[in-house]
């Protein structure tokens, strides 16, 4: 008996210290929808955080067991509470980089839907700033949404100018157009040849036009920052870090608490270590530096592999292996529907690797077992990433436990989703572009079969095959919900159904841009989903996603951010 009171006190002691201990949660959320992700507990009433971590999530009077004196108790108001959105690839300093550039963006996001729209803008802004001389960049003309359906001219530029250099970036983000003047900064000469992986366009006199593709345009983008000026602010912040948080905060408005750089280059490494330093990051940021670019230096990144150090991650290589549709320079094994002008009715687009230069980079990095994410639009640049990592995989280089990802993968076919399967990849679908540039896609890139099968998340699905989708910012805002819409609703902008087969509920949908991203990251036990012990990275929507019409969640406003308890964002 003496022996069992001596095992029973301790016992009944540390029973009753647990119990005085009982946790009491920071702030409770309650009066609304709450979406979890979690297939065994898919809604709740009632969620509660503590130092950043969610603690509880279930019922009304489960929570009660939660509530101390200083809980803040958080009335949804009948709004709708769910995980933060995870960005799947996007471009967070890219986006920063061109803050200060002229907005050339189309409808629906912008008003520039002719090349004449195109030389207001551009003498709008240059009457508005006093560097007479200094260059001018301009971001996102569409020659798919202008009704001129053609890029602008180096002629059409230096209508604007003769004297002022001027660039300005179609929205895909893979070409550019240059007047005379950029031409002769960028010493750009009429006797220059075409770079490997990239191409500059000519006339049918075979002059210059202006136009830089791929690999031309990334060099002279590349070039430009050497040749302007830096500028501080009055606390002596650069230009570039304040744009950099400006960026961050348009990511924050629109619900996504991980942040990704899909393809760091030049000076985006050291702002992002920059501002990771100075502890100024609000969401978490996962960046994938251009293995191209930092080919000389790439192992310096691997100590950071995985690793979160003020916010900042480094989560694996970016390999681009081709261009993009809508500018038609994705890399094809069937011709365009309609070539791009200059072009004949064999064009295919181009690759930027051979076989051999992917496959040994891919095995250098592979064989240090770090991820990557490979861009891949046009079905013959899926054909090569498949070949090769499917040999690595062979070779016992590359395991399903690396998750590398596809990016994009818009032209694809429907024998690419057994062999993703089967060689262990996630393919991140640019489901925006249903809706964004479906009726390009049907009437000049693709043609209507090809174009049927954009983004096939339905066939993913089927295939037990984990998916996320993106929003590939600043090719278009960093806007989730549209890629949601497109992937449920499958109507491109004049309401044309492409691919009805392909549409998913709207639930997989919101998992593509939550548990899965959080999955593709390596990430799913702490983010992606309302579960106890997760970071509380939350969102709070005005609708619920799941009762409104499909045909509304465009409409869909983010009125809260929340990132491990804090609130990041507020409408």
């Amino acid at each position: 008996m003496k022996q069992f009171f001596t095992i029973l006190l301790p016992c009944l002691v540390a029973m009753s210290s647990c119990k005085q201990a009982k946790q009491h949660a920071d702030v409770i959320y309650y009066g609304g929808t709450i979406l979890t992700m979690e297939d065994s507990l898919p809604s709740a009433q009632a969620l509660a955080v503590e130092n950043g971590r969610i603690i509880f999530v279930g019922s009304k009077e489960g929570v009660q067991d939660y509530i101390g004196k200083n809980t803040r108790k958080f009335d949804l108001k009948g709004h709708t509470l769910m995980p933060g959105f995870i960005d799947a690839h996007g471009h967070i300093t890219s986006r920063a980089g061109m803050i200060q550039t002229v907005d050339l963006s189309p409808s629906p996001y912008g008003t520039v839907n002719s090349i004449p729209d195109l030389q207001k803008a551009l003498k709008s802004y240059m009457a508005d700033i006093s560097k007479t001389e200094s260059p001018i960049m301009g971001n996102g003309y569409d020659d798919a949404i202008m009704v001129e359906h053609r890029h602008p001219t180096r002629q059409e530029l230096d209508e604007v100018s003769t004297t002022r250099p001027i660039i300005i970036i179609h929205a895909s983000g893979h070409s550019s157009v240059a007047n005379s003047a950029m031409l002769r900064l960028l010493n750009i000469s009429e006797e220059i040849q075409d770079p490997i992986g990239g191409h500059y366009g000519r006339d049918s006199n075979h002059r210059l036009n202006g136009k830089l593709e791929e690999n031309a345009s990334f060099a002279a983008l590349m070039k430009l920052p050497q040749l302007m000026p830096v500028s501080k602010n009055e606390k002596g912040v650069s230009q570039e870090l304040s744009d950099f948080l400006k960026a961050q905060d348009e990511w924050l408005s629109y619900g996504q608490t991980t942040i990704c750089d899909g393809r760091t280059m030049g000076v985006g490494v050291d702002l992002l270590q920059e501002v990771a330093e100075r502890k100024l990051l609000k969401a978490d940021i996962v960046y994938f530096p251009d293995f191209e670019a930092n080919k000389k230096q790439w192992q310096t990144f691997v100590p950071d592999y995985m690793k979160y150090k003020n916010r900042l991650k480094f989560g694996g290589f970016k390999f681009s292996n081709d261009g993009s549709p809508q500018a038609k320079t994705a890399w094809l094994t069937i011709p365009y529907w309609i070539p791009p002008e200059g072009e004949d009715k064999t064009y295919k687009g181009f690759p930027i690797f051979t076989d051999e230069q992917l496959y040994e980079d891919l095995k250098t990095i592979f064989g240090e077992g770090i991820t990557a994410q490979l861009h891949v639009n046009g079905d013959a640049a899926i054909d090569q990433a498949l070949r090769v990592i499917g040999k690595l995989k062979e070779e016992g280089v590359y395991n399903d436990t690396l998750r590398a990802t596809l990016i994009h993968v818009q032209n694809s076919r429907p024998d690419h989703i057994h062999k993703i399967v089967e060689v262990g990849l996630i393919p991140s679908y640019f489901s925006s572009h249903v809706y964004l540039w479906g009726d390009w896609h049907y009437n000049s890139v693709f043609g209507p079969q090809r174009a049927a099968f954009l983004s096939p998340a339905r066939a993913a699905q089927d295939a037990d095959l984990p998916f996320t989708i993106h929003h590939d910012a600043p090719v278009t805002p960093p806007d989730l919900m549209t890629g949601v819409f497109a992937a449920v609703n499958r109507t491109t902008r004049t309401g044309r159904l492409l691919g009805g087969d392909q549409r998913i509920v709207v639930l997989e949908a919101l998992k593509a841009i939550t548990i899965h991203a959080a999955y593709q990251y390596h990430e799913e036990d702490g983010k992606g989903s309302l579960k106890k012990g997760k970071l509380a990275d939350l969102v709070i929507l005005d609708q619920n996603p799941l009762t409104i019409d499909p045909s509304a969640l465009r409409s869909i406003q983010v009125l809260e951010t929340i990132k491990e308890g804090t609130t990041v964002y507020r409408k």
